[in-house]
């Protein structure tokens, strides 16, 4: 029984993460890709009408940035399938979920002005270069992703192979011995090492979006409205792989109800932290190896 239970568990829990991580259904990934160009022409109106003075251009300039960086988001990318796979292997709370895919997005924003800005006092800011000086820095972004893998792979084995003892004290001075990774302490998995360590891997990818926007914006002089507009961006990313990530971790709760509390609990838990590492780990390195 228990061994069906966690094959349910692993196979059911692995396959939400991969549809909530690889987005939308493919026709409306590929509507997505549609709304961005017309959403990244929208941007250009919007600057023109930013430089003119126009009556609300501002608001309608930071409203197309916003859904210009979800529209990003829904599309392919490995923010939200990291997300996903966090939310359901670590048995992370939804506030902590909440705070990393924050941080994660605003990173990713920050580096996106940084390469610019560097592009700008480095190479002249001509886009493609800026565009490469990015692509320099996306592998490392895979490295730091295979990283979290490795981390969730040992933090599951090391739970496999530690007994935990549960002491229930009686009258008699008896001690009962309960041997396996502890249910609650896993549910409870949440460690600021594993969270800097992926909102690294996400932040080191920048969204090409916000790269076209800064280098546009700097062309313009509007350079406190394209920072801004990063930023912007950032926080409608933020919607989706916030999405991606609590929505494993409510798959994951959701299987923990079904299946019997105590030590067969713990162990499929820990497996299953395991196994979404090891595969994290293995597409990062895949990916990786693609490109160098």
């Amino acid at each position: 029984m228990r061994r069906t239970a966690l094959i349910a568990l692993i196979v059911v829990a692995v396959l939400a993460v991969v549809l909530v991580a690889s987005g939308a259904p493919g026709w409306l990934a590929g509507r997505a890709i549609v709304w961005q160009r017309e959403a990244q022409d929208a941007l250009a109106g919007a600057l023109r009408a930013l430089r003119a003075g126009q009556p609300g251009a501002v608001t309608g300039f930071l409203a197309l940035c916003f859904a210009h960086g979800f529209l990003h988001a829904v599309g392919p990318g490995h923010g939200k399938a990291v997300m996903a796979a966090y939310g359901a292997a670590s048995g992370a709370s939804l506030r902590w979920l909440a705070l990393i895919a924050a941080l994660s997005s605003l990173s990713q924003a920050a580096v996106a002005v940084l390469a610019v800005y560097a592009g700008v006092w480095l190479l002249g800011g001509a886009r493609d270069r800026v565009e490469g000086l990015a692509a320099v820095i996306e592998p490392a972004s895979f490295a730091v992703i295979g990283l979290l893998g490795l981390m969730l792979v040992w933090r599951g084995l090391r739970r496999l192979r530690a007994p935990v003892h549960d002491h229930h004290h009686h009258h008699d001075a008896q001690c009962g011995h309960s041997h396996g990774p502890d249910p609650q302490a896993v549910l409870a998995a949440q460690s600021w090492r594993e969270a800097v360590v992926l909102i690294v891997g996400i932040a080191l990818r920048p969204c090409t979006s916000a790269l076209f926007l800064l280098i546009l914006t700097w062309r313009l002089d509007l350079d406190a409205m394209g920072i801004i507009g990063a930023f912007v961006m950032g926080l409608g990313t933020m919607m989706v792989t916030l999405f991606a990530a609590v929505s494993s971790a409510l798959m994951r709760r959701g299987i923990v109800l079904a299946l019997p509390q105590g030590r067969g609990m713990g162990q499929a838990l820990s497996v299953l932290e395991l196994a979404i590492g090891a595969a994290v780990a293995l597409l990062a390195g895949l990916a990786l190896l693609r490109m160098l």
